[in-house]
């Protein structure tokens, strides 16, 4: 059905926010998945040309009958925050929103991109409470990675970033945070240090790259030589393009569970439909028709 056939004067809306917003595959991911469930909603994308505009935006949709909710891109995720009636606690320790919900008047701001990454994780069959995890990279999707993963239980992280990057910046004003609400540890290192990066893969039960290494058509780079991954782990990236990293592929040799990047991007999608509307998007659909 087209989209003109199913828009009615009842229907809802659902926007992304951000600067720029058109390479965005939300739009097809959302608006496929609301068809199929018979939600009667619309995704568009509207760029916000600065975030001084963030008020009159927020503001107007608010007054709007029938807006439903948002999602939220940079450079938006961090200036949205003062605008919001509530924040999930993800959202709150993170300092960055990407999922926003109205409902009876009320905005609540939610960090969406660590319970994606976890929730497809635990897709392939891994429970991640009272594990250790080694991280590479605490940028903004790792910092995601990071939060949830200390909310969901692990009781230890060691995280490897450049030591004067923003990465680094996010890890230490983290570790005393997700030390005082979780209970779990995180220790940072500096990445390039095979040393210590041999030596906390092997202590660790989950492996993830979230730093942007083995991105981009034919590369073989990888953040972890062959040699140091530990065989039977757990192996995960969330770099989607290509679909298989390389540090994917040697992980799958070493007899590991491996999780690509891919699955990650559609779960936070539909945790962000769970949290509009209660519904439980069908993912595999979703992969099958748009990304196979």
């Amino acid at each position: 059905m087209g989209e003109s056939a199913r828009i009615s004067g009842h229907t809802h809306l659902i926007t992304l926010i951000g600067n720029p917003t058109t390479h965005s595959l939300s739009p097809a991911t959302h608006n496929l998945s609301f068809e199929h469930e018979g939600i009667d909603t619309v995704y568009l994308c509207f760029d916000v040309k600065d975030n001084a505009q963030l008020p009159k935006v927020i503001e107007a949709m608010k007054v709007m009958e029938g807006w439903d909710g948002s999602n939220v891109t940079m450079p938006c995720k961090q200036a949205i925050i003062p605008l919001l009636d509530e924040l999930d606690d993800a959202a709150a320790l993170m300092g960055a929103v990407n999922v926003i919900r109205y409902r009876d008047g009320k905005t609540k701001g939610f960090n969406t991109d660590g319970v994606g990454f976890w929730d497809n994780v635990r897709k392939h069959g891994v429970d991640i409470k009272g594990k250790k995890l080694t991280l590479i990279g605490c940028g903004g999707a790792g910092s995601a990675v990071l939060v949830q993963a200390a909310l969901d239980g692990m009781t230890e992280i060691d995280v490897f970033e450049m030591p004067e990057g923003k990465g680094s910046q996010n890890a230490k004003e983290l570790a005393p945070k997700l030390q005082e609400k979780t209970g779990c540890k995180v220790n940072l290192f500096v990445t390039g240090d095979m040393e210590a990066l041999a030596a906390s893969i092997q202590s660790s039960d989950v492996l993830v790259n979230s730093s942007p290494v083995g991105m981009g058509e034919g590369c073989t780079d990888t953040p972890v030589p062959a040699e140091l991954i530990k065989p039977g782990s757990v192996v995960a990236d969330t770099v989607y393009f290509p679909r298989e990293t390389q540090l994917i592929n040697d992980a799958r040799a070493k007899g590991c569970t491996v999780v690509g990047g891919l699955g990650m991007m559609i779960e936070q999608a539909a945790v962000g439909e769970e949290i509009w509307y209660g519904i439980k998007m069908d993912t595999d659909m979703i992969e099958r028709e748009l990304y196979s």
